[in-house]
This record gives structure tokens, sequence and C-alpha cells, in this order.
């Protein structure tokens, strides 16, 4: 009959490997551990760290003053209202807004100098007119049903 074959693993020490990889990190991160040690310099010389010293040590403090700040109806209002525009800015195509991002500097400068009123006809004849116009009449057609539908 077979005999089995003994398997004597030696004891598993975490410490030891942790202590290894510690050790031999500055040779394998050292451009890594310099760049990280001029940022700590640079938060320690503007008081960064100071001020977050003090946050941690005053944490409860903090903490409740964060949490009665957030439970006032504005502040509900206001997370609410990001959260909306967010979702707006989602679905907004990103290059119609940087199209009208461009436009807008050009437009208000042009604005210096008003149009007549047969210049301001003219420019509304346009397609490009008139599919803006289309646009802004649609969203505010919008609101005010949202106006009516609130009553």
């Amino acid at each position: 009959m077979a005999k089995p074959i003994p398997l004597e693993l030696p004891p598993r020490d975490p410490r030891t490997e942790l202590r290894t990889r510690l050790e031999s990190a500055p040779v394998e991160h050292a451009e890594a551990l310099l760049a990280a040690y001029e940022v700590l310099q640079g938060l320690h010389d503007k008081g960064v760290l100071e001020t977050l010293r003090g946050v941690i040590g005053s944490s409860e403090q903090t903490l409740k003053m964060i949490v009665d700040a957030a439970k006032t109806p504005e502040a509900i209002r206001a997370m609410r209202n990001f959260v909306i525009l967010a979702k707006l800015s989602a679905a907004i195509d990103p290059e119609l807004l940087a199209g009208m991002a461009k436009a807008m500097p050009e437009s208000l400068a042009k604005a210096q100098e008003p149009l007549s009123l047969l210049q301001l006809l003219k420019k509304l004849r346009s397609e490009d007119s008139r599919r803006a116009l289309t646009a802004l009449t649609c969203a505010l057609e919008f609101v005010g049903k949202t106006f009516n539908s609130e009553k």
C-alpha cells in the first residue's frame, strides 16, 4: 500500500511579506515617491495640511455643521436642482453646446451696436434665426405648461 507523502509548508507570516515589499518599495517607486514628497511639501507650504489636521481634529463638529446646513430646505432644493441640471447637461449634444458657447461672445460683441428694426426683421427671416426662435418658443411653451399644471 502507498504511503501518503507528508506536505509540510512553512508557516506564512504576512508581516514578513509586507516588510519585504516595504523595503523594496523605495527602489522600485523612487520617482513616484519623490513626486509625492514634492506634493506633500507644497501642501505643507500652503498650509493645507494644517487645515486638514484641524478639520480631522474637529471632525464631529464639522460633520454636525455640514449635516445641519444640508438639512435646510434651501440646501435640499439646491441639491435637487443640481441633479436636474446634471441630467439636462447630459441630454444636450456636446457639439450643440460647443457651438452655442462659441457663438455667445461673438453675438454679445455684435449686440453692442443695436440693429434697426428693418435689419432685425431681415435677420429674423433667415433659416438659422427661425430655427433658434423655434427652439426658444417650444421651451417657453413647455415652461408655460409647467406653470399651468402646478395650479
